[in-house]
């Protein structure tokens, strides 16, 4: 009798044993191939294998974060597949939360580098990292409620967990059990020389792959599964030695900075699952879906060991009420309490008032507003979000560590182009924070066609409505007759040479975020020579024009472009209000002397001019797929423009369309008017990641044409009787210092018609004084 029951007993607890049985799953490191990871946790859920423990490192660890957050495998799909996610890692963000208002001109820059003055007065090189901005921002949306139910203890999560960081200085690996889980996501895919370091436990941390990418050693201590699942998706091995000295330096960084994956960590008691990823790079996010089938597939392909090893199972209604059950406990994202450290006082009080509401709490469209304000402010060096909970009033603070910089940014740029109008650039800015935020700054461009300088000052002052005060001292100089030899045009030089100095005043405040208004009063000098005959020998002295005046202009702006040019999405348009008055004085040179015989016309004449105007300008990619997208340009002046002493003098004062890239860089007769109306379509079609083939037309529309009537005099022709067109065609690659673009450009022009151009680097300047 008692052997019978004795035997029942242990086939009991052997039943129970085996029903109690617990399972671990390892993901390992590996840059964009982690999203394979996805895979297996679809893999592992349709055939109701129990997930117990996650242990992960960098990509492994965000992944296995999210479903210990409570997040299914087919929400963690859904988020990857986002096109928000390709932000995050890509280090954009979108629009819709810059704040223009803060943005300063663009400008040819292509790198930029911040020197810091520190004690000893020695200069500190700082390199651009990879923009973490919206990173920071989406882990803590991801995170932040599964840590508040957790009580920041990782055992508590919806499946315990644990991730893996780096101290690079003790040269230790870290196992992350406790403590805010975005930041340990964070800390855990910290990759040196690409992420900024964030500090953990009082230590700066890198990525976790440095030491163990595969922490299947933590699973064991930690955990002590009865089962360890691993999936690798890194190898720091080539089967074949790679011929390609280009395809070595893409994988530089994981050489250096990736551990090897051990596979018989996972013991006896394991599966170890290694998807064929020999075709994926570890820093290209986008095939999203096809990553995760690969996981998906090398999982199923071990479904049969990994269920005859596993004999309990999950059934899909059991684990979503579990997983319900545990999201429904967490607090909605209500903030009462903005914290700012790393600041002083009048520091503090200059961020608090960009998170200033009516409200006694803050949504989290609130938080986000008011940080991508922040971070819009180039007075600071890093801004580093945190969100914590307090339990007693049932809401989160939202916590900013920012670090202000008394440092100087200095940007290099310009373009080299097949015509004579390439040039450098140099932009040096100063940042200054108190109460108040002091921008100083200075830009210089120089080349054969144009040359620039320009100082600029300005005071942000961050009140419930925020405003700016600005000066800017500007001076351009244009040598049309150095950039008047096109490849195919007809080789007739254009003898003009414009120089323009103003001396700036502003007074700003935005609309919203993508939008601000500007009120403006400027002094203005334009000095214009010209030939009147376009004709010029050594010794001939070409007219000259001169305007002293005063120039006040309301501007509204907005912008939402993703690029400086050559843009496919986004809207910017402008909208500005114009009054000129000033005296226009005319000196004749001796090309008009040698047509003329009439001597009161050789005198110095000065007539008093004065008019307004109205510019609107409108640019939209309205359509866009993921290869092709279509947008357009408006644009229409209205002003009332007198007649200057002379033909060309009335010409190069008149409102201009410039159609394409390079219009500024040629002087164009028939696209300038005193009023006109003008737009076209802009047609890019994406041939392959950063490589687009443009085609683009326009139509220029004047009210009334100018027509040269004589040596100098000037008529109008009949209202809308003339139209003109304008179009290009062209191959453009975005690289990371700006486009290469090579196109055709045909212009309706006598003289300018035609026209091949290939440059590198952005053909922008800095504005005209009556622009």
């Amino acid at each position: 009798m008692y052997p019978k029951k004795l035997i029942v007993f242990i086939l009991v607890l052997l039943v129970l044993q085996v029903k109690a049985q617990k399972v671990g799953l390892v993901l390992s490191g590996g840059g964009a191939k982690g999203l394979a990871h996805i895979g297996t946790l679809k893999a592992l859920e349709e055939n109701n294998i129990p997930i117990d423990y996650i242990t992960g490192t960098s990509m492994g660890g965000i992944v296995g974060a999210m479903y210990a957050a409570g997040y299914s495998p087919t929400q963690i799909e859904k988020i990857a597949l986002s096109s928000d996610f390709q932000d995050w890692v890509g280090g954009k963000y979108k629009s819709d939360y810059s704040f223009y208002f803060q943005k300063n001109s663009i400008n040819a820059s292509i790198l930029t580098a911040k020197l810091s003055i520190d004690t000893s007065l020695r200069l500190n090189f700082r390199p651009n990292l990879v923009n973490d901005i919206p990173l920071n921002f989406a882990l803590l949306e991801l995170f932040s409620q599964a840590s508040a139910i957790s009580k920041d203890n990782f055992d508590n999560l919806f499946v315990p967990y644990r991730c893996m960081v780096s101290d690079v200085l003790s040269q230790k690996s870290i196992t992350m059990k406790n403590g805010s889980l975005a930041e340990a996501v964070r800390g855990t895919m910290t990759v040196p020389l690409v992420y900024r370091p964030i500090k953990l436990e009082n230590k700066y941390v890198f990525d976790g792959g440095l030491y163990n990418n595969f922490p299947a050693d933590i699973m064991k201590t930690e955990f002590k599964p009865d089962f360890i699942i691993g999936a690798n998706v890194s190898s720091k091995t080539f089967n074949e030695y790679p011929k390609n000295d280009d395809r070595i330096m893409n994988r530089l960084l994981v050489y250096m900075f990736l551990s090897k994956s051990d596979s018989t960590l996972v013991g006896k008691n394991g599966v170890y699952i290694e998807p064929d990823l020999i075709n994926y790079s570890v820093t290209n996010f986008a095939p999203v879906a096809e990553l995760i089938k690969k996981g998906y597939d090398a999982t199923m392909a071990d479904m049969e060991n990994i269920k005859k090893a596993i004999s309990r199972r999950v059934s899909p209604q059991e684990l979503l009420i579990k997983r319900n059950a545990f999201n429904d406990r967490k607090p909605d994202l209500l903030f009462s309490n903005v914290k700012v450290t790393g600041v002083n006082s009048q520091q503090k009080k200059y961020i608090e008032r960009l998170f200033k509401s009516d409200q006694y709490t803050f949504n989290l469209k609130d938080i986000k507003r008011g940080y991508y304000k922040l971070v819009a402010d180039e007075t600071f060096e890093t801004v580093y979000p945190k969100i914590s909970y307090e339990q007693q009033t049932d809401s989160y603070n939202f916590e900013i560590v920012a670090q202000p910089k008394k440092s100087f940014k200095i940007d290099f740029g310009g373009n080299i182009s097949s015509r004579p109008i390439s040039n450098v650039y140099l932009g040096l800015q100063y940042n200054y924070l108190n109460r108040k935020a002091y921008t100083f700054g200075a830009n210089f461009y120089s080349g054969r066609f144009y040359e620039s300088v320009q100082l600029s000052g300005r005071i942000d002052y961050p009140s419930g409505l925020p405003l700016f005060l600005a000066a800017e001292v500007t001076y351009n100089h244009w040598n049309f007759y150095n950039t008047s030899q096109i490849f195919i045009e007809n080789p007739r030089p254009t003898y003009i040479e414009q120089a323009d100095r103003k001396i700036d005043l502003k007074l700003g405040m935005p609309l919203n975020r993508n939008a601000r208004l500007t009120l403006s009063a400027a002094f203005i000098n334009n000095n214009d020579s010209y030939s009147p005959t376009n004709t010029f020998t050594v010794g001939d002295v070409l007219d000259r024009t001169v305007f002293n005046g005063l120039r006040t202009s309301l501007l509204f702006e907005q912008n939402s472009l993703n690029r400086k040019q050559y843009a496919d999405k986004g809207h910017s348009s402008l909208l500005s209000i114009n009054f000129s008055t000033g005296k226009e004085n005319y000196t004749p040179g001796n090309i008009f002397r040698a047509y003329t015989s009439f001597t009161d016309q050789l005198e110095i004449t000065r007539k008093f001019r004065e008019w307004g105007s109205i510019k609107l300008s409108d640019e939209r990619y309205f359509f866009h797929t993921k290869k092709y997208a279509v947008g357009y340009l408006a644009e229409g002046v209205i002003s009332n423009l007198p007649r200057y002493s002379n033909y060309h003098s009335t010409l190069l004062a008149a409102p201009a369309f410039y159609p394409l890239n390079d219009s500024k860089s040629i002087f164009l007769e028939n696209f300038r008017a005193t009023s006109y109306l003008a737009g076209g379509l802009k047609n890019v079609l994406h041939l392959k990641h950063n490589l687009d083939f443009r085609v683009e037309g326009y139509v220029f529309l004047p009210y009334k044409e100018f027509e040269q009537n004589g040596l100098q005099g000037i008529a109008y022709a009949k209202a809308f009787s003339k139209w003109h067109y304008a179009g290009t065609a062209g191959l453009v690659y975005h690289t990371p210092v700006g486009p290469i673009s090579f196109s055709y450009n045909l212009y309706d022009d006598p003289i300018k018609r035609h026209g091949v151009l290939l440059h590198l680097g952005y053909l922008i300047y800095n504005k005209r004084s009556i622009e």
